[in-house]
């Protein structure tokens, strides 16, 4: 043989073996990268899809996206009356049932079929908590107790050797309210009318029975709809007349705990929910005059107000007798410049803020520090003010409210009510759903947990054992087919990713 004939077969037999040491190589890394992937699936981070709307809204199963006809605010309304099977995905197209806006309280009745979004897509931190205990007020996945073969999702309330009550709608910790952390509060607080989205056809009669009108009732006051914008109001008034506009639960939506995701049916039951929130922008023409908000839970009334030469103000009405909680100066606004307005009575706090000033007022952590509790008294609204002002973007907002009726107020009655704490011992935690009328949580958890090897667990509590990780971040939110016949399966509401807090560890 030619020492070129040599020369090229040896060249050949050289790149054979380089191709199968590339190919060895190339199966080395995909059976490393398989073994990684499945040890950061097993112990780091798992990807889960939402099954129900139990976390809804903060976390939504399969549901249709609703906008209202008559005023076109957006609102999710959860599959939960077609009682499908657990981890079921729904067809894709169905007819939602009858639902109500919650803002304008429009009754939309069953219509044609639409698109079914598919439940949010999470990613969830797993063995977390074998390093760092869980906090309060964290979302958590965990293996349910009566079936542990499946994985369920809810916020944690309750952590071992504490005793949990829920007492008008609040959670309270060894008999002191657990306040949420501010940007868990954020989350939770739901809307109950926003004055931008005014209906197109007022005078049908489908807004809760009846036709709609403007819920502020400015009667016996200066206060005006501004003929030229109706969702503003504009006062034109003596600085030292104070002027009130009051929010008419029998116009608008009352002010129960009700959901917009939920069924309808119920809603008439509902307790009423007392924490409120009223968000809204003034604008003065001279800086000079008062604007601010009223807000009542049971008996007593709580006023919040700017004094526009420079001071805020939080006062308490009781019996007639109104006493100053706390003040504090500030700078002016400026003339003519929106300035935002907010006020919170939740979770027995007081929280006063204009535009990045904030004045808080602690009303106490006992069940009867913010007045004897009286659940059957609805609250009210007010906005009240003097002088030269244009107020717009008016929204009231309702915190989250625990119910303690299954089926809303029908006799059957939940663990951990009020005068009935429980207590958690060694190694038990306590979980409720967002949603909590339709919750299959903590609260109804009849038997035993499961354990292996013949033990059991107290009901109504998730051991250590079974906690699977903390919800971190909605990665694929409800996925849905934007028109018949689209090509790609489902496409994800990218603008809602987002992260899921959870606690701060402290009452």
């Amino acid at each position: 043989m030619s020492p070129s004939k040599k020369q090229k077969t040896s060249s050949k037999k050289a790149a054979r073996k380089n191709r199968a040491a590339e190919i060895a190589n190339t199966f080395e890394w995909l059976i490393t990268a398989f073994i990684l992937a499945f040890l950061f699936r097993a112990f780091v981070m798992e990807a889960f899809r939402i099954p129900t709307g139990s976390m809804a809204d903060t976390l939504k199963g399969a549901h249709f996206r609703l906008r209202c006809p008559q005023c076109g605010y957006k609102y999710n309304y959860g599959l939960g009356n077609y009682r499908l099977p657990r981890d079921t995905i729904p067809r894709r197209y169905l007819k939602p049932m009858s639902s109500r806006c919650p803002s304008c309280g429009h009754y939309q009745p069953t219509g044609g079929t639409m698109p079914v979004a598919n439940g949010d897509r999470i990613l969830v931190l797993k063995c977390m908590y074998q390093f760092f205990e869980p906090k309060h007020w964290d979302v958590i996945v965990f293996k349910n107790p009566l079936d542990p073969s499946e994985n369920y999702i809810k916020r944690l309330v309750g952590l071992p050797g504490e005793t949990v009550e829920i007492i008008d709608g609040d959670v309270y910790i060894n008999g002191q309210i657990s306040r949420k952390p501010p940007k868990v509060q954020k989350e939770l607080w739901m809307p109950v009318y926003d004055n931008d989205y005014q209906p197109v056809r007022p005078r049908e009669g489908s807004f809760n029975g009846h036709s709609w009108a403007q819920p502020f009732r400015v009667a016996d006051s200066e206060w005006e709809v501004d003929k030229a914008n109706p969702t503003k109001f504009r006062l034109d008034s003596p600085t030292g007349r104070i002027n009130t506009m009051t929010y008419d639960t029998s116009i608008g939506n009352d002010l129960r705990a009700t959901y917009a995701y939920d069924d309808v049916r119920d809603y008439g039951n509902m307790p009423y929910c007392s924490d409120l929130m009223v968000r809204f922008y003034a604008r003065s023409a001279d800086n000079q005059g008062h604007i601010g908000i009223g807000l009542s839970k049971y008996q007593t009334n709580y006023k919040a107000w700017v004094d526009l030469t420079g001071e805020m103000v939080i006062a308490e009405v009781s019996k007639g007798k109104e006493q100053i909680l706390d003040s504090k100066p500030i700078r002016p606004p400026s003339p003519n410049k929106p300035a935002l307005l907010k006020f919170a009575n939740v979770d027995h706090r007081l929280i006063f803020q204009f535009e990045a000033e904030k004045l808080t007022h602690d009303l106490g952590r006992g069940p009867d520090d913010a007045g004897e509790i009286r659940a059957n008294i609805p609250p009210e609204v007010k906005i009240f003010g003097s002088g030269k002002l244009t107020l717009s973007n008016i929204v009231i907002f309702r915190d989250i409210h625990y119910t303690t009726f299954k089926f809303a107020n029908r006799p059957e009655t939940g663990r951990a009510t009020e005068g009935n704490p429980f207590k958690l011992e060694k190694d038990e935690f306590f979980v409720l759903g967002d949603n909590s009328p339709n919750s299959e949580d903590a609260r109804w958890w009849s038997q035993p947990g499961i354990g292996n090897n013949g033990l059991s667990y107290k009901p109504g509590t998730v051991p250590r054992d079974y906690l699977v990780g903390k919800a971190l971040f909605v990665y694929w939110p409800s996925g849905f087919r934007p028109y018949a016949g689209f090509p790609f399966g489902i496409i994800p509401n990218v603008g809602r990713m987002r992260f899921i807090y959870g606690g701060s560890g402290h009452l």
